[in-house]
C-alpha cells in the first residue's frame, strides 16, 4: 500500500454541517465527505483491493466507492484531516492478515479438572433425591 498514491487518488467535497455553530452553520459547508474509487486505484494491488472489497464490503457502495464523511468540528480543515485519518486507518486495517489458528489438545490436568467437576457435580443432585430404604 502506497499511502502517498492513495492520497492523491482522494476526492474531498464540502457539504454543510449539521453540527454546532448556530447562524454561521448556515452560511458555511464545513462537513467533509471523501470519496475513494476502490477499482481503479493504482496505489493498491489487485490483492489488496480484494482484501479490502471482503472486509469492508458492508461500506463500499455497488460502485466500489468508499464515502466517509466528518463534522466533528466547525473547521473544514479539521473535518478534513480527520476523514484522512480515518480512511487510512480503515484501509490499513482491511489490510491485516490474522495469523491462523493453530488446533491444540487441552492438557491432560484441564481433562482430569472437568471431569472431576462433573463427578461433584452429578454427586450433588444425586444426594438431592430422596433416599430409599
Amino acid at each position: 500500500m502506497n499511502q502517498e498514491q492513495l492520497l492523491t487518488e482522494l476526492q474531498f467535497k464540502a457539504i454543510r454541517s449539521s453540527g454546532p455553530g448556530g447562524q454561521h452553520a448556515n452560511k458555511v459547508s464545513s462537513k467533509m465527505e471523501l470519496t475513494f474509487e476502490l477499482n481503479s486505484s493504482s496505489g493498491l494491488t489487485e490483492r489488496e483491493k480484494k482484501r479490502i472489497q471482503l472486509k469492508l464490503k458492508n461500506k463500499l457502495t455497488k460502485d466500489g466507492l468508499l464515502i466517509l464523511q466528518c463534522d466533528e468540528f466547525r473547521s473544514q480543515h479539521k473535518n478534513k484531516e480527520l476523514v484522512i485519518k480515518r480512511f487510512l486507518k480503515l484501509i490499513e486495517k482491511a489490510l491485516v492478515v490474522p495469523k491462523p489458528r493453530k488446533k491444540s489438545k487441552p492438557t491432560r490436568s484441564s481433562i482430569e479438572k472437568r471431569l472431576k467437576g462433573k463427578k461433584i457435580a452429578s454427586l450433588k443432585k444425586a444426594n438431592r433425591s430422596k433416599p430409599e430404604y
